[in-house]
């Protein structure tokens, strides 16, 4: 029986609060220059029962076969990347329109799952990397339009916001489901969180609030890389309101009042863990702990149903010349998700 850990109600009831409020698999050796790439870590999962499962009972499991024959049809680099971009945008709109009740279900898995959308985009990813174009595709240029593929079908492409006075901005991240090797059938809520409410209009009491959203791997190079930093710095100027959600302790919501500037020790997608300083382009100006600017008060006194919300005050201080290991909860010691 494969079920969802999917809750998306309590995250609304906060936007609202705080709009209303005062402001073990093995990695793949490296490919040869200008062949074709191996599957990663995580593509190696696909071929499990419980993926195969997901994608078969939900609908997806024809998204990569499309995907290949389309791919097949390019006849240049530039046609390559079309078909990326379209098919990628594509995924992405279908997990939305799913998860929110547009269209057919495409089977009997829940509609608030976010897992079709993450080992459908596996099984794009992988058919690129494996894609031997008659034209020639370099280690470069496929890297690229795999990088194309990651930020279309995360819908970090698709964040805009219409125009017109009275209408709050509110931009919302979540994240990939982790812990594939522990229990591969996981969800992430925070994934199926930005499903739900990507596009959607909350009414508060201040007026109107378009939420726009998109997800995030799981995987530290992706951070080190600076993807958070590429996909929302454009937008951050413009919103009333951003806040990231991620996967916490089970019956419960957590506002992690103070944050580190420390990413690494937890493994990730790919079995690695990168224990490092948060990496800035001027060292000078990174503090070593961040508050949260949301009303957590407000939030926390909000009616939030059988999911109560907490302040959560905790955190990891390592003394100089100390050793932090993985996982824990709250500030320095949080995973990425």
């Amino acid at each position: 029986m494969i079920s969802p850990r999917v809750r998306t109600g309590v995250l609304g009831l906060a936007l609202l609060t705080a709009l209303s409020s005062p402001a073990t698999a093995t990695a793949a050796a490296p490919a040869a220059p200008g062949s074709a790439a191996p599957p990663t870590v995580e593509e190696l999962r696909l071929d499990e029962a419980a993926p195969q499962e997901i994608l078969r009972r939900s609908g997806f499991d024809t998204v990569a076969p499309a995907f290949a024959r389309a791919l097949d049809r390019a006849r240049s680099y530039a046609e390559a990347r079309r078909v990326v971009e379209r098919e990628g945008s594509a995924l992405w709109r279908r997990a939305v329109d799913r998860v929110q009740g547009r269209g057919p279900a495409g089977g009997d898995l829940s509609r608030d799952d976010d897992r079709p959308l993450y080992w459908a985009r596996l099984g794009m990813t992988r058919e690129l990397r494996g894609w031997e174009p008659r034209f020639g595709l370099d280690a470069e240029r496929r890297a690229r339009l795999v990088d194309t593929l990651e930020q279309t079908s995360r819908g970090q492409t698709a964040i805009r916001y219409p125009h017109g006075k009275g209408l709050k901005r509110v931009l919302v991240t979540g994240f990939d489901p982790f812990t594939l090797d522990r229990d591969i059938r996981i969800s992430n809520p925070s994934g199926a969180v930005a499903l739900a409410l990507d596009g959607t209009v909350i009414e508060t009491a201040s007026g109107p609030a378009r939420v726009e959203t998109a997800v995030f791997p799981v995987r530290w190079r992706d951070f080190a890389d600076g993807t958070v930093e590429r996909a929302l710095r454009p937008h951050l100027p413009e919103v009333d309101l951003f806040t990231t959600v991620s996967q916490g302790r089970v019956g419960r919501i957590d506002v992690e009042r103070t944050n580190g500037a420390w990413r690494g020790g937890f493994g990730d997608n790919e079995n690695t863990g990168r224990p490092e300083i948060v990496p800035v382009s001027d060292p000078a100006s990174q503090p070593q702990w961040t508050s949260t600017t949301l009303p957590y008060a407000a939030i926390v006194a909000a009616e939030t149903g059988r999911f109560p919300v907490y302040d959560n005050t905790a955190v990891t201080e390592i003394p100089a010349g100390g050793a932090r290991g993985g996982g824990g909860g709250g500030g320095a010691a949080a995973p990425p998700p």
